[in-house]
């Protein structure tokens, strides 16, 4: 009793009918279709899309080494001094 046979869904099928009209009905199957077949136009565009070229590979390590330039006091400032350990006995 509790599953649907063949006879409820064609029952199913002519209240829908009914309801909608053959003209309703076939104008939104119409408007399925065409919405799966744009559904698949949209993925197989994104499958179409050429691969990004390839770059030359960065270099990991230089040539040279890197060269720092000392740290210059600005004029009128004295330099900083460095941290001294200052315990307490």
């Amino acid at each position: 009793m509790g599953s649907l046979s063949i006879w409820h869904w064609v029952v199913v099928a002519v209240i829908v009918m009914l309801l909608f009209g053959r003209g309703k009905v076939s104008e939104l199957m119409g408007d399925v279709a065409k919405g799966i077949k744009a559904f698949k136009k949209g993925m197989a565009e994104d499958d179409e899309t050429p691969p990004k070229p390839q770059q030359p590979p960065v270099a990991t390590m230089p040539s040279e080494p890197v060269r720092t330039i000392p740290h210059q006091a600005e004029p009128g400032h004295a330099p900083a001094q460095p941290a001294t350990d200052r315990r307490v006995s």
